[in-house]
């Protein structure tokens, strides 16, 4: 009888272990969010060339990201100027576009309109690499620093035979702007022959004070000189937004099957918020138009609270995490 009595209590002792396994299974289950889910990606897991849905905070992957920017009419590529990653990793976009047969127009920050001519012909294959290319197309003028930082892309272009767009106005009048503040710059003749003539500069509210701020907290100065720079702010987006829209309706009137885009190639600070140039773009094309911006980093794990923070802030649609292309680079200016 005692013998019974102690195989039943093992037996209830062990049906009573079990549920209580059961359930503390079924607890740490529901507790545990799916790895797909947002909260289920912490930032100290990012690594660099992941790529950050600031909608969502989902790690995505490459090739279903791909498939996205493709439905764009221009791509925005906003890097940290003379970083090698990210001009590798925008030949990584431009390389998968051609296998996927799209024809790209890559436009660049670094070259201004004066200097088109001279681009053209170099992209073409007409014209060698020599200083002679690089005199024509105004480098020091209108960009300084080593050609090789960025010469990858134009020379991508030439041996795809892909169209280049220099996206800037002539540097000299933007330093005349800097210098004098947009309205006395308009009454000289050299507005009218650089093509801003019949432009308007629109001064956003939004974008005045975001601009604004970041000058006053991130560069020295007196009142003054932050209005002139961000006069000289305004004529470089409007330019660069002028270029893209020329551009796009050169694409919308061809009528010969052979899909296109535009991938703009710049400075992050003129993509940020997509206030700009992407929001300038949408202004001169009344709304219609589908763009994209990804807004390219450095990342190391110290860097997680800024990653955080951009994030929160959607400073643009994606966040594409690279390793690190300088010693010590800037902190963010937000």
């Amino acid at each position: 009888m005692n013998k019974l009595f102690s195989m039943r209590q093992r037996a209830q002792i062990l049906l009573a272990l079990g549920l209580v396994l059961c359930f503390l299974t079924a607890s740490i289950s529901d507790a545990t969010p799916p790895l797909d889910s947002p909260t289920g990606e912490s930032e100290f897991e990012w690594q660099p060339w992941q790529i950050l849905d600031t909608r969502t905070s989902r790690v995505v992957a490459f090739p279903e990201w791909i498939k996205s920017l493709e439905q764009s009419e221009i791509i925005y590529l906003g890097e940290e100027h003379h970083n090698p990653y990210h001009i590798e990793a925008a030949l990584k976009v431009l390389n998968q576009l051609l296998v996927d047969r799209i024809e790209p127009t890559i436009g660049m920050e670094m070259f201004g309109w004066d200097g088109q001519e001279a681009l053209d012909s170099y992209a073409s294959g007409a014209q060698p690499m020599s200083d002679e290319f690089l005199d024509e197309v105004r480098w020091k003028q209108n960009w300084g620093g080593e050609f090789s930082d960025y010469g990858p892309l134009v020379t991508f272009a030439r041996e795809g035979k892909l169209p280049v767009r220099a996206m800037n106005p002539p540097k000299p009048l933007i330093r005349r702007v800097l210098k004098l503040g947009l309205e006395p710059v308009k009454q000289e003749p050299e507005w009218a022959s650089s093509g801003m003539a019949q432009e308007e500069i629109v001064d956003d509210p939004a974008y005045h004070t975001k601009i604004i701020d970041q000058l006053r907290r991130c560069h020295g100065g007196t009142e003054e000189h932050y209005r002139t720079m961000y006069e000289a702010s305004m004529v470089r987006d409007e330019g660069m937004a002028k270029t893209l829209v020329q551009r796009q309706q050169e694409i919308r009137r061809a009528e010969d099957g052979v899909r296109r885009l535009i991938l703009s190639y710049t400075g992050g600070g003129h993509i940020q918020y997509g206030l700009p140039v992407p929001k300038r773009v949408a202004r001169r094309l009344s709304g219609v138009i589908t763009q994209t911006t990804v807004y390219m980093m450095s990342y190391e794990p110290s860097r997680a609270e800024d990653v955080r923070a951009l994030m929160q802030e959607a400073i643009a649609d994606y966040i594409w995490l690279t390793p690190m292309g300088k010693q010590n680079p800037a902190k963010p200016c937000r």
